[in-house]
């Protein structure tokens, strides 16, 4: 008897939480309710991963791959796709993406990786809904301001767009919006991240504060 693989137990498992005899919270989901659960188990993942915890990042990335399984049993039972088309399509993707790996295309450095990236994937999308006619389209719109702000940068550089690039970085008497949007923009043109850098200094002011609030507490008793 054929034994079935991990995966096949995942999907058996949640087409019965869906079934009419499943879960009463799963079978009341749709996609547009499960859309931040994503958001949520991405962003325990990157702890698991800053904690180097191996245990609790398998934990998470099961628990992100059960939102892949959610999403694809749900577009199952509409017809729509389900979860071996969603690999096909990934495998394909990979591939085509790929000709320097899979074909005979050359691709030597990460720059030029980058590059014939998205030449492919203007190709791709050309005379789709989804063309891009801009440079700066394709930049998730739910994305933490921050990083949306650095990766809007990011594609005006690659755009080249430095007049309206200088501008942002040149701002005089700038609103507190503009002020962050100047250093996004300086970071990324500097190599770094604003996202990054920010979170470390959060870290920095939380581990002061969780000190002065202990201080507090035993000056307190």
């Amino acid at each position: 008897m054929k034994k079935n693989s991990p995966i096949d137990d995942v999907l058996r498992v949640m087409a019965k939480l869906r079934s009419p005899t499943g879960c009463p919270w799963d079978r009341e989901q749709d996609h547009r309710s499960l859309r931040m659960h994503a958001v949520e188990e991405v962003y325990e993942l990157m702890d698991a991963i800053e904690a180097g915890d191996d245990h609790e990042m398998a934990e998470e990335l099961g628990d992100l791959l059960l939102q892949v399984v959610f999403h694809c049993q749900l577009a199952r039972e509409r017809g729509a796709f389900d979860f071996a088309q969603v690999c096909h399509r990934l495998a394909d993707k990979l591939i085509r993406r790929h000709p320097h790996v899979f074909g005979d295309a050359k691709a030597k450095t990460v720059e030029a990786v980058w590059t014939q990236w998205e030449k492919i994937k203007q190709t791709e999308k050309h005379g789709t809904r989804h063309h891009r006619a801009s440079a700066l389209d394709g930049i998730p719109r739910h994305l933490p301001a921050l990083l949306r702000a650095e990766k809007l940068v990011k594609k005006a550089r690659k755009a080249k767009l430095w007049k309206e690039l200088a501008k942002v970085e040149k701002q005089s008497k700038p609103s507190l919006g503009a002020e962050l949007m100047r250093l996004a923009a300086l970071a990324q043109r500097r190599g770094w991240s604003a996202e990054e850098i920010l979170r470390s200094e959060i870290k920095k002011t939380e581990r002061a504060l969780r000190r002065a609030e202990c201080a507090a507490a035993k000056n307190a008793g």
